[in-house]
């Protein structure tokens, strides 16, 4: 089956360390959108997520942090919300 890397996307963290995340969703909530990553050259069982703002501009699109420590706990909570349409293995304890 041949992989596939449409999905995979370069983070550059703050201090500048790199690491390539799939995109594992995109949600939209109080009319803005969030994309959920997964770490994707993790050897874990249960990689760790990412939440980060999904932005778009033209053609291009962006993801950007979560400063706003509210925000981030509003959009969490909400995706817990969700959890029962996520697959058993993205519980609660990998949003966190």
């Amino acid at each position: 089956m041949p992989e596939e890397n449409d999905n995979v996307i370069e983070i550059t963290e703050e201090d500048g360390t790199k690491m390539l995340c799939e995109l594992y969703d995109i949600i939209e909530f109080e009319g803005n959108q969030y994309a959920l990553l997964t770490e994707a050259d993790s050897e874990e069982e249960e990689p760790e997520v990412v939440l980060m703002r999904y932005l778009e501009e033209g053609d291009e699109s962006y993801f950007e942090t979560i400063d706003d420590d509210e925000e981030f706990e509003r959009v969490s909570e909400y995706i817990e919300t969700l959890e029962d349409g996520l697959p058993e293995d993205e519980t609660e304890e990998n949003l966190e």
